[in-house]
């Protein structure tokens, strides 16, 4: 998934009403711009910090930027982005670049399923099982290189869970896939003590046949890729 534009560095001034945030630019101009991000983003939000916004003239936008990335110490990047994910496992699955979801002729997203769900990714094959794909956007880090979900409570995950179970309890495949969008973790947990139903709702539907993967992304200023298959804790 490569940006529209170039982007632009900038220094967050603050986050407010959880989707807007104020940025100033080199040239000192100050900026709002859209934050496509629900969560809490714990050590990624605060005052101060090196962010990259990406500007765009679309008049059908109400805001001329939009915050995607956070620069760490050391030159770390984070995606703080959640939608990119999608974008990025999107275009992994249909150019065959998940190893342990290869071979599936046709990849559809955004299609009900459950009783009140959308999966992301339904991959469909005449030669197996279909195959429905829940990918998860993961941003949190509060150990060295260990990547926590949720960052906050998540009913809609848990609920995601249930119709996952469900799904492999037919006899399909169901996969959770979380995509680690920063590039100093090297591994995958939980963050039970965030949210200990949407643990024990995991739990559950890995009891059922569901399956985790986990990959990082590979993340520059111009672009964002599908990086290699990271442990699940």
């Amino acid at each position: 998934m490569r940006f529209q534009t170039p982007l632009e560095r900038g220094e967050l001034i603050c986050r407010y009403k959880r989707f807007l945030a104020d940025i100033r630019l080199p040239d000192g101009r100050e900026v709002t711009a859209h934050c496509a991000n629900p969560g809490r983003m714990t050590g990624l939000a605060e005052p101060g910090m090196s962010v990259w916004v990406e500007p765009n003239d679309d008049p059908r936008r109400k805001l001329d930027h939009a915050w995607r990335l956070v620069e760490l110490p050391g030159g770390n990047l984070t995606c703080v982005d959640t939608s990119a994910a999608n974008r990025v496992v999107g275009a992994a699955l249909r150019a065959g670049k998940v190893p342990q979801l290869a071979g599936y002729d046709t990849v559809l997203a955004e299609q009900k399923y459950g009783e009140r769900s959308r999966v992301d990714f339904l991959l469909r094959a005449q030669d197996r099982p279909e195959a429905y794909v829940e990918v998860k956007s993961v941003t949190l880090s509060r150990r060295a290189g260990l990547a926590e979900f949720p960052d906050t409570r998540t009913e809609r995950g848990a609920r995601h869970l249930a119709d996952l179970a469900d799904i492999a309890r037919s006899g399909r495949r169901a996969v959770l896939f979380y995509l680690v969008q920063r590039s100093d973790c090297d591994r995958v947990t939980t963050a039970a003590d965030i949210d200990p139903a949407y643990a024990a709702a995991l739990a559950a539907a890995r009891a059922a046949g569901v399956e985790v993967l986990a990959h990082a992304a590979a993340i520059s200023t111009a672009q964002i890729t599908l990086g290699p298959a990271l442990p699940y804790e």
